[in-house]
Formats: C-alpha cells, sequence, structure tokens
C-alpha cells in the first residue's frame, strides 16, 4: 500500500518518517535577490500554457478526496507535456498527478523515454515552484554555511537533526565550503520527536553552533520563539520531499539525497 493510500484511508499525511531520494544534476548561475518577507509559497501566478485547464477539475478532485474522508486543499494546478495530465499540488501532503476528470491519481515518477536517459517530467514544474519559493525565504529563516569569499553556487538542504545521512553531510561541510558552495539549511523534521530540537536550533543566538552541536547528537537548548520550521516543513512536502537530506539549487531543480562534496560540486557543475 503507498503512503498517499494508505494516508487517505486515514485521512491524515505524516509523510515524515517516509525516507526517498531524488537526483539530477543542473549549473549554477548567479544568486538572485532574496526578499525581506517569508511567503513560502509554492503557487505563483500559472503561466499561460497553464492558464485552459479543464472547467471543475478542482472541484472533483477536493470532492473525491474528501469521500475519502480527506480535507485536502490545492495549492496549484499545473499543465504537463502528456495530454489530459495535470500536476497538483496541495498543502500539507505531496503533489500528484490528476486526470483531467479529476478521478484518476498517479503517484510517484512519471517518465519520459527517447534520449540516452529517462527524464522526469515533473521536474520543471517542482523547479519552477521551488525557484520561487527560495527567492521568497529571508536570510533570517535559513541556517547558512558560506565559504570564504564569493559562493561559486549556493544549495537549499531540507535538513533533520538526527537522520544519518544529514549528520554525514554536514561533517563533511568544511569541505563543502572549500570547494565554493553555500549551503543554506532549511527544517525539513521527520518525526514529532524532532520538531522541538530543529525549533531550539532556529531559536538560538547561535544557529550554526546549535546546528552543528544537534548534528553531533548533542543536545540542544534555547528559549522558545517563533519559528519558520513548521512552514519549512510544510513547503518541502508541497516540493515532494520524502526524507532528508533533500538538495535543491537555487534554480529549485533537486539534485540528492546526500551527495559527497565532490559529487556535489560535480552535480553543480564547478
Amino acid at each position: 500500500m503507498t503512503v498517499f493510500h494508505t494516508a487517505l484511508r486515514t485521512a491524515a499525511l505524516p509523510l515524515l518518517a517516509v525516507l526517498g531520494a531524488c537526483s539530477s544534476s543542473t549549473s549554477q548561475p548567479a544568486e538572485p535577490p532574496r526578499t525581506a518577507t517569508a511567503t513560502y509559497t509554492t503557487s505563483p501566478a500559472a503561466p499561460a500554457a497553464d492558464a485552459a485547464l479543464p472547467a471543475g477539475l478542482q472541484a472533483t478532485l477536493t470532492a473525491n478526496l474528501l469521500k475519502l474522508g480527506h480535507k485536502a486543499t490545492v495549492t496549484s494546478i499545473s499543465a504537463t507535456e502528456i495530454p489530459n495530465l495535470y500536476w497538483v499540488t496541495f498543502e500539507q501532503m505531496p503533489p500528484l498527478y490528476v486526470t483531467g476528470d479529476g478521478r484518476h491519481v498517479i503517484q510517484g515518477e512519471v517518465m519520459r523515454l527517447g534520449a540516452a536517459q529517462p527524464v522526469d517530467i515533473s521536474e520543471p514544474l517542482v523547479a519552477r515552484s521551488a525557484r520561487q519559493a527560495f527567492q521568497a525565504i529571508p536570510a533570517s529563516d535559513t541556517v547558512d554555511f558560506a565559504p570564504a569569499g564569493q559562493p561559486k553556487a549556493t544549495v537549499y538542504v531540507f535538513t533533520d537533526a538526527d537522520c544519518g545521512y544529514c549528520r554525514k553531510l554536514h561533517s563533511e561541510i568544511a569541505q563543502i565550503n572549500a570547494r565554493g558552495i553555500e549551503v543554506r539549511y532549511l527544517a525539513w523534521p521527520r518525526s514529532p520527536q524532532t520538531m522541538p530540537v530543529m525549533n531550539a536550533i532556529w531559536c538560538s543566538p547561535d544557529r550554526k553552533a546549535a546546528m552543528t552541536q544537534a548534528k553531533q547528537g548533542m543536545p540542544v537548548q534555547a528559549p522558545a520563539c517563533k519559528t519558520p520550521v513548521d512552514q519549512q516543513q510544510q513547503l518541502g512536502l508541497r516540493l515532494g520531499v520524502r526524507g532528508t537530506p533533500a538538495i535543491f539549487t537555487e534554480q529549485g531543480v533537486q539534485i540528492g539525497g546526500y551527495l559527497s562534496p565532490d559529487n556535489l560540486a560535480k552535480a553543480l557543475g564547478l
């Protein structure tokens, strides 16, 4: 039984325990300006190609999900390259492919064949949403580990305090920085148990030290404060994150899972 199927049956979507990774590669352009206000949205204005959506698709899909006991909030609908197949994003659950009548859904990857490697057709759709969401996140909401001088590339990494591969990636942060790569951490607690730790990191006066402390298995304590941890977790879900670490370029393309410093630099075209 799939995660989505189970979630619909239980009318809940606690996908935090699910692990997974997908990879791609991209070059990294110069960084766009970061705005001062966090919106954490994956609902940019639809381009012209998305304008001609089937009438009633959102209403029918929402009603069919409600019949299964799940009240789903649609945040965006985009046309795909396949006729009558649409990419739909939601609040608090991963995106899905949906047929134009709102009656059939596909969970997982849909691949285009014909080249040397199969291509995930959702990649440009996810990247567009991710790119705009990342640009809207203020610098004060990320925990940044930057190289000396001007970074050659920047990645956004959804992370958790206690996941093994997150800790391995962080243990290599100096090597990553030495290759000219800046890491901007976003919170993605995989379970309710790590939510307090992630909140404590973001409430710490020295977030970098607190992040390193947590990744070394040491307790982190800080006065309670308002944090973006929950918003970042929900953003990850809307972008299809199912496990940590999840590494994205500034252009919104997910290039890992865990990657060694050399492989990360290679994936970024450095």
